[in-house]
């Protein structure tokens, strides 16, 4: 399967040294069965048609969608053009931009940051997902989607993250809100990287600590990888 990585973000500082970049930590998940096309979106890089390829990752940014970078609309546009062509995964981000682009709404929340391990009960069950009834995986994130756009379905969430995973039923496409490509080794950099400055000590701390319990990247590979198998043989 040839996957287009649409790369809407890089992690801060020399994070990226160690532990690579987003478009890398996808491939890194989703496996060497594939070939992958990477899209530099912040630099106007986008495919020309979805027929580029057989799918498409939409990654995590430090970006909202609501911010006014030229490159946000432009996003929006290929996805509305790509829905229900080509399989889409959104994830973080991903997840945000694609609620907007299909008529949703994703803004920064009132709640405050979702970081560490983010753990969202399944509500609904697909072909592509096996019978768990939690999954608990890396988060970090203020946005998140408040209105689900017309045709999308919730198939997990918490009191915290209510729309965390979702399907479309009049398009190919799923997302998630939290980042099943994050091992807890560059979350943990993650949040220190940003300690004192977008989290307090007892934040910091707190999170790092949840991201030493056992969670569920392996499984959201596999449902990721059977979806956008399902859908590629549909």
């Amino acid at each position: 399967m040839k996957i287009g990585l649409l790369q809407t973000g890089h992690p801060p500082g020399d994070l990226a040294e160690t532990y690579g970049s987003y478009s890398a930590m996808f491939e890194a998940l989703l496996g060497d069965g594939h070939s992958y096309q990477v899209y530099d979106v912040e630099a106007g890089q986008l495919p020309a048609d979805p027929a580029e390829n057989d799918a498409y990752v939409i990654t995590g940014s430090a970006a909202g969608v609501y911010d006014p970078l030229p490159w946000i609309e432009p996003l929006k546009a290929f996805l509305r053009q790509a829905k229900g062509q080509q399989p889409l995964v959104g994830v973080c981000f991903g997840h945000q931009i694609m609620a907007e682009a299909f008529g949703g709404k994703a803004e920064k929340s009132g709640k405050g940051w979702g970081v560490g391990l983010q753990a969202y009960e399944v509500s609904a069950h697909e072909p592509w997902m096996d019978d768990a009834a939690h999954v608990a995986v890396p988060g970090s994130h203020q946005d998140q989607v408040t209105a689900l756009p017309p045709g999308a379905r919730v198939l997990g969430g918490s009191a915290f993250t209510p729309y965390g995973i979702l399907a479309y039923d009049d398009a190919k496409a799923i997302s998630m809100q939290f980042h099943p490509e994050f091992t807890p080794a560059y979350a943990k950099a993650l949040i220190e990287a940003r300690r004192g400055t977008r989290f307090t000590d007892e934040q910091a701390d707190a999170a790092i600590a949840s991201l030493s319990a056992q969670n569920d990247r392996v499984r959201m590979a596999q449902w990721i990888g059977r979806f956008l198998a399902q859908e590629t043989q549909g």
